[in-house]
């Protein structure tokens, strides 16, 4: 069952501040006879970054937003203790790119002969690109994260809405209905999301109805939020959940075929494109350079734009269309 990140603090009280642990709330936890609680550790490199950087980055109030995506990400992980890995990470990049720069500026300006300032540029640029874009690029990590999962779950919502709703038409629980949906990991990412709803109930001791908003406010996915969210508005309005879980059932459906028809459209689309870009006009760009080369007299200079459509433009509009078409068609299975 995976841990709770606000369970994070409850488990290593050592690291935080003083005022926020005295005013922390104790919490009672229902675990059945025998079991242990998990929770989520960290490893010796967030230690050290969590221990060095800890006064830094206490001094300011952690980001909403950042606490947020991390929770949607399932990053067992707090915001502060996050931003302390960044600064780490951070200054550990620095330091890699630093002889990085150095090799590479002592290869192109001894034995490749570049002039001097292209071996300054290296050695300085290096470590600089590496520490902005590390320091700036690692707290956008989670919400990407958060939006592929996002991605995973909207894939997998339509094929697990058949196992609610066939659930539902047996009369089993809604909480028993999430603890079976939880059991079933080909479902993927909305497996994981029914285990989170399936924790808050049954280790937390929260009723169902909490457990489905907390999982909406939580969930990356907007569709797999509307539908916890109907679950709840239903219940509380007195509704039947059968029919409405038969409905989201055959919307869900009926909107899966529409995106795949949309996807098996672009690909062919992109397939008509290929064979114009990549096939057809390198095909005919090298017979009309290779006549200019022969009839113009343009020489060694034509013979060089051949060798760089053959060798570089080809090849790379063959990857890039290669690269584009495997992800489109990723997200289909």
């Amino acid at each position: 069952m995976p841990a709770t990140p606000t369970s994070n603090a409850a488990v290593r009280p050592s690291r935080l501040p003083a005022p926020a642990l005295a005013s922390e709330p104790t919490r009672t936890v229902r675990l059945k006879r025998g079991e242990q609680p998990t929770h989520s550790t960290l490893t010796p490199f967030q230690r050290w970054c969590w221990k060095t950087f800890r006064q830094r980055v206490l001094t300011r109030p952690p980001d909403p937003a950042l606490e947020e995506n991390l929770l949607k990400a399932h990053i067992r992980l707090r915001a502060d203790e996050y931003m302390a890995m960044v600064y780490g990470t951070s200054i550990v990049v620095t330091i890699a790119m630093v002889f990085a720069g150095l090799g590479a500026a002592f290869f192109m300006v001894d034995i490749v002969g570049l002039p001097l300032f292209v071996g300054v540029l290296l050695a300085v640029g290096l470590p600089v690109f590496g520490f902005v874009g590390t320091l700036f690029g690692m707290p956008g990590t989670p919400a990407s994260t958060a939006k592929a999962r996002g991605r995973k779950i909207d894939r997998k919502i339509s094929p697990a809405m058949s196992f609610v709703s066939a659930m539902a038409s047996a009369d089993v629980n809604v909480d028993q209905i999430f603890k079976e949906l939880a059991r079933q990991k080909i479902y993927g990412e909305v497996a994981e999301e029914a285990a989170w709803i399936t924790r808050d109930t049954e280790l937390l001791g929260v009723d169902i109805l909490t457990a489905l908003r907390t999982g909406a406010q939580r969930s990356p996915s907007k569709r797999f939020q509307d539908f916890l969210q109907g679950v709840v508005t239903t219940a509380t309005s007195g509704g039947q959940l059968k029919p409405y879980f038969l409905l989201k059932s055959e919307q869900y459906e009926q909107e899966n075929k529409l995106e795949m028809l949309s996807r098996v459209e672009t690909l062919g689309l992109m397939a008509e494109t290929f064979v114009t870009v990549v096939v057809a006009f390198p095909l005919f760009l090298v017979i009309i350079i290779a006549i200019f080369a022969v009839i113009g007299g343009g020489g060694t200079f034509m013979i060089d734009i051949l060798w760089a459509i053959v060798a570089l433009l080809i090849p790379i509009a063959q990857f890039g269309f290669i690269f584009f078409m495997y992800t489109l068609t990723a997200d289909m299975v």
